[in-house]
This record gives structure tokens, C-alpha cells and sequence, in this order.
């Protein structure tokens, strides 16, 4: 089991996982802000926290709901012998999150990638700024949700995702101690840095 079978296997199977050149731009900030503790939310498979691990110091704490994947990602964090510098948290993200208390600083975390349910991008925005460092960077993927975000799109079905996602948007235009930019890479990267 290599990171390019969990790919293959992953695509295979319609998981959704990080696209290349998304991959790229967030590996560029990872060599670039050497982390140490990277806090993802939305697991899939493992592809991704694996892909990071090499760029983080310490460790990094990745969500996970759905029962399956949660077996997957375990399944291959343990082959690649990462257990102990990937740690994988099941759960409802919203709720593990809103749980989580870190008193110390250098404890909080220096990067989040927020990967999961687009509806709940506004909250996963809050917590994060909450238990990140002051200079941390927060990347958010699939912002643009297929151009549907910034178009007048309004069908049923991806109605509740679009109108959080612009909410999401909004939030991180709005905030003064935020620089963000939105990248036209894979389906929308938002990069947001938290200004010291």
C-alpha cells in the first residue's frame, strides 16, 4: 500500500479527494509555513493528512463521521506506519470542535484545512479561528462548488451548501484580522491568514 493505490483505490471508489493541483498549492503553504500541529476536518480516506504529514512537524488531528471511511483512513494510516503522527478523530466535526479546549498557545494549532459538509463552512471558520495560533493559515476547499457560489445559481438540491458557502465567503471578506484570497485551483481554494 503506497499513497498512489489510496489514490487510485479512493478515485475508484467516487471518494472525493483533494485534486492535484490543489494538492500542489496547499503542499507550496505547507513548505512555506512549517506547522507543527495541522488540524483537518473531513478525513475521506486518509489521502490527504497522509500527503501533509511530511510538511508537519508534530502531528496532525484529521474529523471523520462516516463509518466507512473512518475504516479506510485507518486502514491505510496504519499500513503507512503513521499512526503516531496522524491522529484520527470520529465524530461529528461540528460537535468535536465546538468541544475542543486548548488553553495554551503553543498547543493551538498552526494550520486547518476544512475539507467536509459545505453548509457547515461557516462554523468550521469560527472554531478554527479559535483554536488556531495568531499567524495561522486556514485553507478551505471546493469554495466555489462548481461556479455555482458565484453565479445566481438557486436549484433545490445544493441551495442550502451555495448559501453557506457565500456566508463562508462573506465572513473572511468582512473580517479585518484576515487576509484571504480565492484561488482558482481545483474547485476554489480559499487561503486565509490570520494577520499577527
Amino acid at each position: 500500500m503506497n499513497i498512489e493505490s489510496i489514490k487510485k483505490l479512493a478515485l475508484e471508489n467516487h471518494v472525493p479527494i483533494i485534486m492535484d493541483d490543489t494538492l500542489n498549492k496547499i503542499e507550496e503553504l505547507l513548505k512555506e509555513s512549517k506547522p507543527k500541529r495541522l488540524l483537518e476536518i473531513g478525513t475521506a480516506v486518509g489521502y490527504s493528512a497522509i500527503c501533509f504529514e511530511k510538511y508537519v512537524e508534530l502531528k496532525i488531528d484529521t474529523i471523520e463521521q462516516d463509518e466507512d471511511r473512518i475504516l479506510e483512513a485507518e486502514k491505510n494510516i496504519k499500513e503507512l506506519n503513521l499512526n503516531n503522527k496522524i491522529n484520527l478523530i470520529k465524530g461529528n466535526a461540528v460537535e468535536i470542535l465546538q468541544n475542543m479546549v486548548i488553553e495554551k498557545e503553543e498547543d493551538k494549532y498552526d494550520f486547518v484545512f476544512i475539507d467536509a459538509s459545505k453548509s457547515k463552512y461557516p462554523i468550521f471558520l469560527e472554531e478554527a479561528l479559535r483554536l488556531t495560533t495568531k499567524n495561522a493559515i486556514i485553507v478551505a476547499d471546493n469554495v466555489l462548488y462548481k461556479g455555482y457560489v458565484l453565479g445566481d445559481y438557486n436549484k433545490h438540491k445544493q441551495r442550502t451548501a451555495v448559501r453557506h458557502l457565500r456566508e463562508f465567503l462573506q465572513m473572511i471578506k468582512e473580517n479585518e484580522k484576515l487576509k484571504s484570497e480565492i484561488l482558482e485551483v481545483g474547485d476554489g481554494l480559499a487561503v486565509i491568514r490570520k494577520e499577527k
